[in-house]
């Protein structure tokens, strides 16, 4: 895949609303459902998406401008070590197998007849009885306390659809363990989910670790949300907006028809009840504003129209409170 910020169109010092913008405006245009006819329209959209995905998030555009991780959100080589940033992690460690430069000596620390401890009697002064004569690693292997595995960490990017009506999706945790996720309906963008126990393996006898999957939400190209309702913009010619008609609009659930009133202004809002976000509590609505958009080549009909047109006085930018 190209560099993210090349896919998007935006420069590396782009704010994060520069490139919202940049990917909603390339989304509208390259939805598959919009390029029906295009067999690549599908390819281009989730690149654009895999941009996004890692440009719209602080945390993966700081690791990628830094070279940590490449254009598909994947580690660079020398990067796994947990903040060595690519350097040698044993640096410092000698042949036969020791550690060169490390003092093991803490702080010259006196043992029974004034005798120095080393580095070996320190840790063995840990373990009650662990000393001379004994298994040390016997010893600790005894004592070991029981404790919870640990947490795995997920981060999964959804369709602004499949948050809004929910879906199951499957994953590949860190750990290789393959899970069945549900989405529920009505999902926000940042919500984790945590899966109870799926996480590492406890240790004596422990509980597991929880999985816990922050999802991120992909904007969608002319849908928004409000709450529980979905916010949509529709054009409207002219003609439909002073006589009134039916339009088909998209929503969640399919292309419904849409009767647009007769003197109907742009910015005008119409509600469908409940075509909005279902949860198990609350139905949203989908509110659908209008805007009324002229042809796009000059239309000279209408234009010798509008000159003989002699409409009733009026002043809209009075009412508005601009004149």
């Amino acid at each position: 895949m190209a560099n993210p910020y090349t896919l998007l169109g935006v420069s590396q010092t782009a704010s994060q609303d520069e490139i919202k913008q940049a990917y909603r405006k390339l989304a509208r245009k390259m939805h598959p459902d919009l390029n029906p006819d295009d067999p690549k329209a599908e390819d281009k959209f989730k690149e654009i998406s895999a941009a996004y995905d890692i440009l719209s998030d602080p945390e993966k555009r700081k690791r990628f401008d830094a070279g940590e991780i490449d254009e598909n959100g994947k580690e660079r080589p020398g990067y796994g070590f947990g903040g060595f940033g690519g350097g040698n992690p044993y640096q410092g460690r000698r042949a036969g197998g020791g550690f060169e430069g490390f003092n093991f000596d803490f702080g010259g620390a006196q043992g029974a007849g004034g005798r120095k401890r080393s580095g070996f009697d320190f840790f063995s002064s840990m373990f009650d009885g662990a000393g001379a004569g004994e298994d040390f690693f016997a010893n600790m292997k005894g004592r070991a306390r029981k404790s919870q595995g640990e947490n795995v960490n997920y981060d999964l990017t959804v369709s602004f659809l499949d948050a809004a009506v929910g879906r199951e999706k499957e994953i590949r945790l860190p750990n290789g363990k393959v899970l069945n996720v549900k989405i529920p309906a009505g999902t926000n963008d940042q919500t984790v989910l945590r899966l109870k126990g799926q996480g590492a393996a406890g240790v004596g006898g422990g509980a597991n670790g929880d999985a816990l999957i922050r999802i991120q939400v992909q904007p969608h190209p002319y849908f928004t949300r409000s709450g529980d309702d979905i916010l949509l913009d529709v054009p409207v010619t002219l003609q439909e907006a002073v006589l009134g008609g039916k339009v088909t609009i998209p929503t969640l659930e399919g292309k419904v028809a849409l009767s647009i009133p007769a003197n109907s202004n742009s910015g005008s809002t119409l509600r469908l009840r409940g075509k909005g976000i279902k949860t198990q509590t609350k139905t949203g609505d989908l509110l659908v504003k209008l805007y009324i958009v002229l042809p796009e080549k000059p239309d000279a009909d209408l234009a010798q129209f509008m000159r003989e047109w002699k409409p009733a006085a009026q002043d809209p930018r009075a009412k508005a409170g601009l004149g």
